[in-house]
């Protein structure tokens, strides 16, 4: 590109509005793909029709889902007003990817049954919290000691989709174990504090204002790794949560031990919580408000999943 100052730029605005290390890396991913399609021109040298030129490449010749065009759309978004500081995009000739209309795979009340009877230890607290709180994997490992309310039963979700705060409710059959699991990161955390490590990675404005509060427990992970890495962005080195893949590899092989025949993810837990609220009568504002979705009609695709089959009608058969 021949313009790191451009890259710079990006990287720094990212980092003063708290995004996440995962965004700042897809957002740069894009606008290099963005200026090496147009022949490394500078971004400032393009516009409107380039910036629909490249979206609707994706779209048409690449075939890319519409969530991965919305994601380099956003990318451009935040390019062009946030850090070019230009006026917003007209994109009025965009073809947008087709979203295709899939319904969530959701457990039975009896295979979410089987399947916790095949987890257990930390694959377990953790799917726990999946299907009893509704939490997205990523919130779930995020989750710092302080997030954990035992008085009020309740969790913290810090900076979920969207950057939003929200709380949702901690399960009873989760709590000791939970507890438990604090024990172990305190005495983990304390032979930290002896070898000189134990400081957690805080909010940028925490961390300048708060000197000491990195090595406090309360923030550190409720499921920590047993490994230290390298803070990509501060390069020092922490204790960083376990991995996303290691949780999804126990849930699958629990769910092939259940025999359960469905494609089973740590994210079917989630769609599981919000369909067996809405079966069990509660009201889907109050689903919509624990998911953490922006938009009802988010939470209304569970209403399609309890409405099809023999739940809903009542085959023709079955009156012979």
């Amino acid at each position: 590109m021949g313009k790191p100052k451009l890259l710079e730029s990006i990287r720094s605005e990212i980092r003063r509005r708290n995004y996440s290390y995962r965004t700042e890396q897809a957002y740069i991913g894009w606008v290099v793909r963005y200026v090496r399609y147009h022949g490394t021109k500078h971004p400032n040298e393009l516009g409107d029709r380039q910036v629909e030129k490249f979206l609707n490449h994706l779209a048409n010749e690449r075939n890319v889902s519409a969530s991965t065009q919305n994601q380099a759309l956003s990318a451009l978004v935040f390019l062009y007003k946030d850090v070019l500081q230009r006026k917003e995009l007209r994109l009025h000739n965009l073809e947008r990817a087709k979203k295709p209309k899939h319904l969530p795979v959701v457990l039975s009340i009896e295979e979410a049954k089987q399947l916790f009877n095949h987890l257990d230890g930390l694959s377990k607290t953790t799917a726990q919290l999946l299907y009893g709180a509704g939490l997205r994997l990523s919130e779930c490992l995020r989750l710092r000691v302080q997030d954990i309310d035992f008085e009020y039963k309740q969790l913290w979700v810090r900076s979920g989709k969207g950057q939003k705060d929200r709380i949702s409710l901690l399960p009873n059959a989760s709590i000791e174990e939970l507890k438990k699991q604090i024990e172990k990161v305190n005495r983990l955390h304390q032979g930290d504090l002896k070898k000189g490590m134990g400081k957690a990675i805080l909010p940028k404005s925490l961390a300048i204002k708060y000197k000491n509060e990195a090595s406090e427990l309360r923030w550190q992970y409720v499921f920590p790794s047993l490994r230290y890495s390298k803070d990509p962005r501060s390069g020092r080195y922490h204790r960083y949560h376990i991995s996303t893949q290691w949780i999804n590899s126990k849930i699958k092989k629990a769910a092939k031990k259940a025999k359960i025949s469905k494609k089973v993810s740590a994210h079917t837990l989630r769609h599981s919580f919000a369909t067996h609220l809405l079966q069990n009568g509660y009201d889907i504002r109050t689903v919509q408000e624990l998911l953490g979705h922006k938009n009802l009609k988010t939470t209304m695709i569970y209403t399609h999943v309890l409405n099809k089959g023999g739940n809903y009608i009542k085959s023709p058969v079955d009156v012979l």
